[in-house]
């Protein structure tokens, strides 16, 4: 049963991601007009799924150390705002909204960042490239927003 709970701790993020991914509209992505800088979409997937690893493991070493109700909340709010976005940019087309919605999934992004800090500082840097990613990502959505 521990390796269960461990590999859902380590791999649940992955796994909701790729739910997301399927259920979204986002081969709408090839129809819109994009800022400069903008990837092609294969990146997307390969960098989400980076991304929801480390988060996996960030959180498995938060549990480990301390496994707090507070740090539990923190990573599920910011990771339930994460795969709210792909509805409303892609699905919903609300270019403005998203990139709101984006700019609250920074800022649960960077409590996240220092509330696993004060508990293990391992955890927060792997939430580096997730935060720089999402900044890179406001860009982008903010870019979309303005061209179409």
């Amino acid at each position: 049963m521990k390796t269960l709970k461990t590999l859902i701790i380590l791999f649940g993020p992955l796994l909701c991601g790729i739910i997301v991914g399927l259920l979204t509209n986002n081969h709408q992505y090839e129809l819109i007009i994009k800022p400069p800088y903008s990837p092609p979409a294969i990146i997307f997937p390969i960098v989400w799924s980076i991304l929801y690893l480390l988060m996996g493991i960030s959180l498995y070493i938060i549990i480990k150390n301390n496994n707090n109700a507070t740090s539990i909340r923190v990573f599920i709010t910011q990771l339930v705002t994460n795969l709210i976005w792909p509805f409303i940019f892609f699905n919903f087309k609300l270019y403005y909204l998203a990139a709101f919605w984006l700019l609250l999934l920074i800022y649960f992004v960077i409590n996240m960042i220092v509330n696993f800090y004060s508990i293990k500082k391992i955890a927060s840097y792997l939430q580096i490239s997730y935060f720089l990613w999402l900044l890179f990502a406001l860009y982008l959505n903010l870019g979309v927003a303005l061209l179409n």
